[in-house]
């Protein structure tokens, strides 16, 4: 089967120097569910940065649909694989739970009554109906998580990378946002989750990559 995500000899190092990454080669089919481990600093979240295109490679390649991601507006890549920051609220900008999901669908032409279902359609799956009219910053957060997927979910990427979903959450939110990945996975979407949570990692992706010193294990 043909990668969705492919990266060729990718290395990464900061302009003012310091490598991060060295040599990365790594092939993640559409429907796949991996999880990326390392301590801090080894380099997760910038391999996860270098695939939606907000870092550029040093050194390799990464392809995207077979297609080399330097051809891809940043736009573009949006649209092939949707990415959930660590920090969700960062991510937010509306002022209701309704609107934030609905404006991608808009800027995209989607006529209003589809926005309006797709709209409805994630809040009953990520179980936000009771918050629709809320301001985005008012909501905890594990409901921001599933908020911040919600939206991803709502534009149908074909793959999606989870920057430390768990931070902060407690047993149950961190219960609640594992049903919601189940869900997402039934949906025929696979993802790349960076987590520290070997238990929940173990759980929820049939592959667990270790990235340490800047390179896979």
């Amino acid at each position: 089967m043909t990668a969705y995500i492919k990266l060729e000899q990718v290395s990464f190092s900061w302009p003012q120097g310091g490598q991060v990454l060295r040599d990365i080669n790594l092939s993640i089919e559409k429907n796949s569910t991996i999880a990326l481990m390392g301590p801090n600093g080894s380099g997760k979240t910038t391999l996860g940065k270098l695939i939606i295109g907000l870092l550029k490679p040093s050194s390799g390649r990464v392809f995207i649909s077979g297609t080399d991601a330097e051809e891809y507006s940043l736009a573009a890549r949006g649209r092939l694989i949707g990415y959930v920051f660590q920090n969700p609220e960062g991510q937010f900008f509306a002022s209701t739970i309704t609107e934030e999901i609905g404006f991608a669908l808009k800027y995209r032409g989607m006529s209003p009554d589809k926005v309006q279902q797709r709209v409805e359609e994630m809040l009953t799956l990520f179980e936000l109906e009771e918050y629709a009219d809320t301001f985005p910053f008012n909501l905890s957060q594990g409901e921001k998580q599933r908020l911040a997927l919600a939206a991803i979910i709502a534009l149908r990427p074909g793959f999606i990378i989870l920057d430390e979903p768990f931070t902060g959450l407690d047993w149950l939110r961190k219960q609640r946002l594992q049903e919601v990945l189940q869900r997402v996975r039934n949906e025929g979407v696979g993802y790349l989750l960076i987590s520290h949570d070997r238990d929940m990692a173990s759980r929820l992706c049939s592959r667990v990559l270790q990235l340490e010193g800047g390179e896979l294990q």
